[in-house]
């Protein structure tokens, strides 16, 4: 049987070689380890070293240099715009009724890169699939029955457990076991809202949180989401002053679809501004767990000393899409949260709750996600270095640091129109900006996905979109 941690041979030298580029050990220039010495030295085979390589090269820490050997490049700086988006503080409340297909639709694995879920491949079937049995097996009769409304208690434990070794204290008996993160939202809301209120969100957001806020019949103001801070915390205070704002809903860490990172000093900002203007931060933590770098990122919530904060996320990001089982932390709202919950449905799936807690209750999950977070960032560092190879000059494409999307901009003179009938005809998904938006400040920017397995189709795929891409500058 495969092990884990054999997937990436190659991960034992190139991580030590990463560190010491970032640390100044190693300079621009300087010579490393010959592939004989890596082999000796790590009991590697050729292949695996020379993969290693090759990603190093792709990450662009390193080059090549004909029968001379490996080289470093040093750290090289991004170009990361700057950018300061003045969108209109309008208030709005009409229904955003756009094509289920931009978000949905899947013709095949190498060519959809529109869809926010793991592709088949990197879902661990077999491990899903086994310990669903051992729970039938070991439950029998019980799973058809009703569970608790709120959740297993034990699996609300577990949870509480697991974000507290990230520094985020919860009372598992705020926690609310949800069908999903869509329902955990919808209850957060119902639970401080009422039709007409206002509410703040970030933008681009994601069509299914704009989708709930429309069902609900709320006002809405889009926050710019930055690059680089991850919220336009300014613009936020200008809003907040001039509206009565009833809540924000935030996705700080690997935000979607822009899969920027807010840094801690803006989410400490936002809350404090919440605390000023006595609303509730809503947010979205789905995707935390898919971090590239050394550590998960803190949540809003780990640094909520009032309570002010409601905190949800799902496991079918991180094991499959079919797993509908969210959670949501309360906290202060938990009392209104629980009635809305139980007027949503009795109780959640008995066998996904039993599912989820075997998983927890063992290293399986942990292993699972050490495995998934290495295959995202190694395609994630593939897709993003074909598209900036393949794309017209003046193209940007964020680089994700976790999560499973990449943000593009084409040049303002590129025939989006064109561009997108191009990739239709040729089964080639991509998500269009203005599906993420009110307004249609997007209409030059689409999403990418990299949660299928890449393959050569796909990177021919990629390829072409960006050769027609260019061909479609005026």
């Amino acid at each position: 049987m495969l092990c884990y941690d054999e997937i990436f041979k190659y991960e034992i030298f190139t991580a030590e070689i990463e560190k010491q580029i970032y640390s100044g050990i190693l300079q621009e220039n300087d010579r490393l380890p010959s592939v004989r010495d890596i082999k000796e030295k790590y009991k590697l085979s050729t292949s695996s070293v020379q993969s290693g390589f090759e990603y190093l090269m792709i990450k662009g820490l390193i080059r090549s240099h004909p029968r001379s050997g490996y080289f470093v490049t040093g750290i090289q700086e991004e170009n990361i715009p700057e950018i300061k988006t003045q969108l209109p503080a309008v208030v709005r409340d009409e229904v955003f009724m756009k094509n289920m297909i931009l978000t949905s639709k899947r013709t095949s694995e190498f060519s959809s890169f529109n869809t926010a879920v793991p592709g088949d491949l990197l879902i661990p079937q077999k491990l899903i699939l086994r310990t669903m049995q051992e729970v039938i097996r070991e439950k029998g009769a019980s799973l058809l029955r009703y569970y608790p409304s709120n959740g297993l208690e034990p699996l609300r434990k577990y949870i509480a457990k697991q974000m507290g070794t990230y520094g985020c204290i919860l009372n598992p008996e705020e926690i609310i076991i949800t069908d999903g993160a869509l329902q955990a939202l919808t209850i957060a809301l119902k639970s401080v809202t009422k039709a007409r209120d206002v509410v703040a969100v970030e933008s681009p957001c994601v069509f299914s949180v704009l989708e709930v806020l429309a069902h609900l019949e709320l006002k809405v103001i889009e926050i710019p989401v930055h690059y680089k801070t991850g919220f336009d915390v300014e613009y936020f205070q200008k809003i907040c002053k001039e509206n009565k704002i009833s809540a924000l809903i935030t996705t700080p860490n690997f935000h979607n679809p822009t899969g920027v990172i807010m840094n801690d000093k803006t989410k400490k900002e936002i809350l404090s501004i919440a605390e000023i203007h006595q609303f509730c931060i809503i947010e979205n933590d789905m995707y935390s767990d898919l971090y590239f770098e050394e550590q998960r990122p803190q949540s809003i919530k780990s640094f909520d000393k009032k309570g002010i904060v409601m905190t949800y996320s799902s496991f079918s990001k991180t094991l499959a899409p079919g797993i509908r089982l969210g959670w949501l932390h309360a906290g202060s709202f938990y009392a209104k949260s629980e009635r809305v919950r139980f007027a949503l449905g009795r109780s959640v799936s008995p066998i996904y709750q039993e599912l989820v807690l075997k998983l927890l209750q063992g290293n399986s999950y942990e292993r699972h996600l050490r495995v998934f977070r290495k295959k995202l960032n190694k395609q994630a560092v593939q897709v993003l270095d074909i598209l900036r190879k393949s794309f017209p000059e003046g193209s940007y494409f964020h680089r994700p640091r976790g999560g499973y999307s990449i943000w593009g901009k084409l040049p303002e003179n590129t025939d989006m129109k064109r561009f997108y009938q191009y990739c239709e005809e040729h089964q080639i998904l991509f998500t269009p900006g203005n599906t993420f938006s009110f307004t249609d400040r997007y209409h030059d920017h689409f999403r990418i996905v990299f949660a299928e397995r890449i393959t050569s189709e796909s990177i021919v795929l990629l390829k072409n979109a960006g050769r027609r891409a260019k061909e479609l500058q005026s």
